[in-house]
């Protein structure tokens, strides 16, 4: 469904270059690629070998960057971040790539997750003289950095990442190298590519499709690559605690050109329609019609109608040209901006039993909106099928859902849910559908590969209690 409508959001994309002549021309194309994940800010670091400098700003990638700017960046190295911003928080300060420049050198710091101890290592650390120029949990790494004494910058940034929990997948740059770092649990996607002689890290591949780089391989968990004038040295800064991809990187998140763990996000969705089909009450099966909410829910739907043989159309056509500025994180303005946002097709729908495919529900105000609009045009009836389990509980790991009190499935029955959005029929996918559509390989202990703590309740870290109130600071990358 609509991310900016429904309000579940993942937090950012991270990008980078080592090695070419063209850093910056390329890092702005990388962003653009991965501006789906995130549309409230972006910013780009370059490196020349002897000094960082950037530019950021609030807004989409487009927005923010003209040609005489990125012309203006130089250097063969750069790392860029896209970002949401979550409801009542956020500025200017918060953009990232965050820049730090000390008596012995720069740092710049891009990063895609949450950190779930942020608020207590930043309690620690301004008790020992740290005074922090954002809320973004990112700002505690560097804090932590430049607080170890010990050995190289690599020594001193495993002695740093050693101190936090959480999901990440972090781009640090300093003027003469570029470090690359994903969390043991393997929670954010990250991987690596080859760009001529280039090194380039990014999110997820479809941003290689756009700049013409090589895939090589995804970054392990708990890895710390160094790239820099030698080439790419990869080592283990903590032994993999797991592999834990986040299920909605797949369901959701994700561009459908990606591939995540060698699985290609358009072909995940498909089986997970497919595994709906299966799934379903034999009474949907008797719809006249399918359609998917614009634009994840599309290759799900594809999915659905192939394996019923209930025919697909577009039965509800997404309006590109709504101006951002449109669209604020308010309930009241979600509701009213379903209409900007979409509009139904009649003659597709019209004297029809329609099924709605969507990925999730969160809090349900989107889908009851989507399915009136539906009746308004003419459907006779309405059955909407989820391409995932309910989301039930809280993520802590960097996606705005981190508090229950705003997930409607974890308050209401599905039978009570379907009547709160007015439709004929409701069906989640299961849990165990989900894993085995998506077909994560499965590790030494026999586990899915996949975090799924959003639907079970089973988080793949310690969650501290700071976490499980965060009020008082913005959760974002």
């Amino acid at each position: 469904m609509l991310a900016e409508l429904r309000g579940l959001n993942e937090e950012c994309g991270v990008f980078g270059v080592f090695g070419h002549e063209n850093a910056s021309q390329i890092t702005y194309y990388g962003l653009q690629s991965l501006q789906h994940r995130g549309q409230e800010g972006a910013g780009v670091v370059m490196s020349d070998g002897e000094r960082l400098r950037g530019h950021k700003g609030e807004g989409l990638v487009t927005e923010i960057f003209n040609q005489d700017i990125v012309n203006g960046l130089t250097g063969s190295a750069a790392i860029g971040h896209v970002r949401y911003q979550t409801a009542g928080g956020g500025g200017y300060q918060n953009v990232q790539p965050l820049l730090f420049h000390f008596q012995t050198g720069s740092l710049a710091l891009a990063h895609n997750g949450n950190l779930v101890n942020a608020t207590s290592l930043k309690r620690e650390l301004e008790a020992q003289g740290s005074i922090f120029q954002t809320t973004s949990d990112t700002e505690v790494l560097a804090h932590l950095i430049r607080r170890s004494s010990y050995g190289s910058m690599k020594d001193r940034l495993k002695t740093a990442l050693s101190m936090v929990k959480g999901a990440y997948a972090f781009l640090i740059m300093t003027e003469k190298e570029m470090h690359v770092a994903l969390d043991p649990q393997g929670l954010r996607p990250l991987s690596i590519g080859k760009l001529g002689s280039a090194y380039v890290v990014a999110s997820e591949t479809c941003a290689f499709d756009i700049i013409g780089a090589e895939f090589l391989r995804d970054v392990a968990p708990g890895e710390l690559i160094t790239i820099n004038e030698d080439g790419l040295h990869s080592e283990q800064f903590a032994a993999a605690v797991s592999d834990a991809m986040c299920t909605m990187e797949y369901v959701y998140f994700s561009r459908p050109d990606s591939d995540i763990n060698g699985i290609n996000v358009h072909s995940a969705r498909k089986r997970l329609g497919k595994m709906l089909a299966k799934e379903v009450d034999p009474a949907v099966l008797e719809a006249d019609v399918v359609t998917g909410v614009p634009d994840s829910s599309i290759s799900a739907a594809i999915g659905f109608a192939e394996a019923t043989g209930i025919p697909y159309e577009l039965g509800l056509i997404k309006n590109r040209y709504v101006g951002r500025t449109f669209i604020q994180p308010s309930q009241t303005l979600r509701e009213q901006g379903v209409k900007m946002k979409l509009s139904p097709v009649r003659g597709v729908i019209e004297g029809k039993k329609v099924v709605m495919v969507d990925d999730s529900i969160v809090r349900g105000t989107t889908s009851r909106r989507i399915v009136t609009m539906l009746k308004e045009a003419g459907a006779k009836e309405v059955h909407v099928v989820i391409s995932s389990p309910p989301i039930k509980h809280p993520c802590f790991y960097g996606i705005d859902t981190s508090e229950k009190g705003e997930l409607i499935a974890a308050h209401y029955s599905n039978e009570e849910l379907r009547e709160l959005i007015g439709a004929d029929s409701l069906t989640y996918l299961s849990v165990e559908g989900t894993i085995e559509a998506i077909g994560h390989r499965k590790n030494e202990l026999g586990e899915c590969g996949q975090c799924m703590a959003c639907f079970t309740g089973e988080y793949p870290t310690e969650i501290f209690p700071d976490t499980q109130h965060p009020h008082d600071k913005e959760i974002m990358c």
